[in-house]
């Protein structure tokens, strides 16, 4: 079942990371958007209460927690209440799907990626934006686990697991982007961004249906 009762009982909580982390968060969106420069018709999956939708361009976002999606709409998103891994969607609606901080709480990735393959169009862009399993962040993240609320049931990958994948979901063109080289709490100013994986937590990967 859909990981989504802490986003619904902590749902200020989590608004609040962003307000405190604010530099660190913008640098997780301008990452994302070197990857998305035009996303025609998009949606977030997992869209939360939209703080990555919202400044990168998607239209529709779903999610399990009624909350987050409360927030969504009012950053002018469009919401749906589902799952990702059973989009109510017709085959080849959008041109770009966004997951953002949302690939550990699925219940299957596979059947996540499947099926925002079939929501895309034929060479649309899917792009995953998440905390790297074998980053300094990624390490801490898992080692505090338990004690946060929100990551106490994620099921977090590293980049090579995730593209092993998406290449098994038909997922090709891969392109990547790297940010945040310190911890959130300190960072006071925007972090590097620089290509491929394996040095910064935040990583984003565009892949091509």
């Amino acid at each position: 079942m859909p990981k989504s009762q802490p986003f619904e009982r902590h749902t200020e909580r989590y608004e609040e990371w962003f307000d405190a982390h604010e530099e660190a968060y913008r640098s997780e969106v301008e990452a994302l958007r070197r990857l998305i420069p035009q996303p025609g018709f998009g949606i977030e999956i997992g869209v939360g209460s939209a703080r990555f939708a919202a400044p990168l361009g998607m239209h529709v976002g779903i999610d399990p927690a009624s909350d987050m999606l409360s927030l969504a709409r009012k950053r002018d998103i469009e919401v749906v209440r589902g799952v990702a891994e059973r989009l109510p969607f017709d085959d080849g609606t959008f041109d770009t799907a966004l997951i953002v901080t949302t690939i550990c709480f699925v219940d299957d990735i596979a059947q996540t990626l499947a099926e925002a393959r079939r929501i895309l169009r034929p060479n649309g862009a899917l792009v995953i934006g998440y905390i790297d399993k074998d980053s300094p962040v990624g390490r801490m993240y898992q080692e505090k686990q338990s004690e946060n609320p929100f990551y106490r049931d994620a099921v977090f990958v590293s980049t090579d697991e995730l593209v092993e994948k998406l290449e098994a979901a038909g997922f090709s063109a891969f392109e990547s982007v790297q940010t945040i080289y310190r911890w959130p709490d300190e960072i006071d100013e925007p972090e590097p961004i620089d290509s491929g994986y394996g040095d910064g937590s935040f990583v984003g990967i565009k892949a091509t249906r």
